[in-house]
């Protein structure tokens, strides 16, 4: 299952077990009801400041890592 996939349904589960419908979870993260609808089917072109959104809305935190060595370990 890819990326896309596992988030879309982590938001629909969430949305679902705090007794939210579609609107009003894009109402309360400030984005359009397409825009939930887009995310919970897990369409390629959602925009990522909408995901952040709705992730932030329903309380997901993703945690970003990365095999590059340049990156973790750079100096500020």
């Amino acid at each position: 299952m890819d990326y896309m996939k596992k988030i879309s349904l982590m938001v629909k589960e969430h949305r679902k077990a705090i007794g939210l419908t579609q609107l009003e979870l894009a109402n309360i993260a400030g984005v359009g009801k397409t825009s939930v609808f887009d995310i919970e089917k897990a369409k390629q072109s959602i925009r990522f400041d909408n995901l952040v959104k709705v992730l932030e809305a329903l309380n997901i935190k993703i945690e970003l890592t990365s095999s590059y060595e340049g990156i973790n370990n750079e100096k500020a």
